[in-house]
């Protein structure tokens, strides 16, 4: 009986130290961790976010803190603010100050003519943008809690280790009270990061890849970089609010469509634009911080095999372009109102746009090709003019509504030309009417169909279409129904040369 109570004692001793009551990533003593890891603990339980205490990093070598989070201080907004509509920027934005992060610059600090972001809230700087942005620290996924540190502030060649107070996190077991130093969190980081001459990038969140983040591979990038550079993104789910600018003929690619899914819970109210300044509509204005993934001031960028998407609702776009000659292919976006916003010339291939309403949001031009377009009201708000001459162009697309109020496009005044344009696209659940609101005089705007068809490729009853608008004709019209066929004619360069 005594060797048979030992030997089971035995068995549980075993099992306890086997069945340990939370999961540490990265692993205790884990070496080789890229600088830009999220720290995740995954517990037997759904863990509850407390509401004080602090997560703290500390350099090993010199027992000093090296990041802090203040669990007390609220994420971000989360309701809409009153007031006054703002204007644009009176001086063009400057995209070429050098390149500051949360190690040398203090985040809220301005980046133009907006005031300083209130540090009522979460803020972190990203991509080099010292306004910052709101985030959330800890985001509890099942029985996961990943810990979002400030950017860039983790370095190569360092030894760290983890403190959590008491009460950060909780459990129903009641079996999590913190991280003490004793508990022995510790990890070091690799010896330096990928050769100075290396170009192709990998991503991977399992921390295999030369990055554990997309926002780690674009950071490594140089601004205004001369070489083309390719980011590969291993399948994985990339939880992160990702910002860059300056990059050109970069390479964006997931191994995956279905399989790399790139996604943060933003929007216009969590990070809205600044009190004082309006953002993006026209050419040159303040930044906007609302989208889950944003691309600023770039230039022959290709995105492929990608699924982008913001999972708060409102204005919040999936996916934010500023610049020229972009490329996405098999790109799937998904967002609320504004689910794409694209100010520039894009080319999209095969790519699929799911939104609530203005679903595709911006100035152009932007040449759809075999892209399905979903949405619950209008499918676009299309802000080109006289100066930017073509618009939104369609190709051979899928627009599918989601409700009683999806019509293809809308505007207002201060839009007098706008442009959207649908050849030989099949059209399922839009209003008879076809198109929305549009400014009274009519004679510049471009709201033009030609074949358009159902689902089944019968030609749609268009008698009830929207004065203004337009039906081509394939013998009279023959030469511009060819022009608005071509992306490089849209676009003033070939997507598949990138000149």
């Amino acid at each position: 009986m005594k060797r048979l109570l030992i030997l089971v004692a035995g068995l549980l001793l075993a099992t306890a130290c086997t069945d340990p009551k939370q999961e540490f990533f990265p692993a205790k003593h884990a070496k080789g961790v890229n600088p830009d890891t999220r720290l995740a603990i995954n517990f037997r339980s759904e863990p509850t976010i407390g509401t004080s205490g602090k997560i703290r990093v500390w350099d090993a070598a010199t027992n000093t803190v090296i990041d802090s989070l203040d669990i007390s201080i609220p994420a971000g907004p989360t309701t809409p603010r009153k007031l006054p509509k703002a204007p644009y920027s009176w001086e063009p934005y400057n995209y070429d100050q050098p390149r500051r992060t949360n190690a040398d610059t203090k985040p809220g600090t301005p980046s133009g003519v907006a005031s300083p972001t209130s540090d009522a809230y979460q803020l972190t700087i990203i991509g080099g943008f010292t306004d910052g942005f709101h985030f959330h620290p800890i985001i509890v996924s099942g029985t996961k809690a990943e810990i979002y540190l400030h950017h860039n502030l983790l370095e190569y060649n360092k030894r760290y280790y983890i403190t959590i107070d008491d009460g950060v996190l909780t459990t129903v077991d009641d079996d999590f009270h913190g991280i003490t130093k004793g508990d022995g969190w510790y990890f070091t980081t690799k010896e330096s990061g990928p050769a100075p001459d290396r170009r192709y990038l990998t991503v991977n969140a399992d921390g295999s890849g030369d990055f554990n983040t997309v926002q780690g591979a674009m950071d490594w990038i140089p601004d205004h970089n001369k070489h083309p550079y390719t980011v590969y993104i291993h399948n994985g789910n990339y939880e992160e609010l990702v910002y860059f600018r300056n990059k050109r003929h970069v390479t964006i690619e997931g191994e995956s469509r279905e399989g790399v899914y790139i996604h943060y819970p933003n929007n216009e109210i969590f990070n809205p634009h600044p009190d004082n300044v309006a953002t993006n509509e026209q050419p040159g204005t303040f930044p906007s911080r609302r989208a889950a993934f944003m691309a600023d001031n770039c230039s022959n960028l290709t995105m492929r095999n990608l699924t982008i998407a913001t999972t708060l609702r409102g204005q919040a776009e999936g996916l934010l372009l500023m610049g020229e000659r972009i490329f996405l292919e098999n790109v799937w976006v998904n967002g609320s109102g504004d689910a794409l916003q694209a100010n520039g010339s894009v080319y999209l291939l095969r790519c699929r746009i799911k939104g609530d309403g203005d679903t595709i949001l911006g100035r152009g031009p932007c040449f759809f090709e075999h892209c399905k377009l979903i949405s619950r009201g209008p499918f676009m708000w299309i802000r080109n003019n006289s100066e930017i001459s073509r618009g939104n162009i369609f190709y051979r697309c899928r627009f599918k509504g989601v409700g009683r109020h999806a019509v293809l496009a809308r505007t207002s005044e201060r839009y007098p030309a706008c442009e959207a344009v649908l050849i030989d696209c099949q059209l399922e659940n839009i209003d008879p009417v076809g198109w929305g609101r549009m400014p009274e005089d009519t004679s510049k705007i471009r709201y033009w169909e030609y074949d358009s068809t159902d689902t089944d490729d019968r030609p749609l009853d268009m008698s009830q279409r929207a004065a203004g608008s337009r039906r081509l004709d394939g013998e009279a019209d023959s030469l511009l129904i060819a022009a608005y066929s071509n992306p490089t004619w849209v676009l003033g360069w070939n997507p598949h040369t990138g000149r």
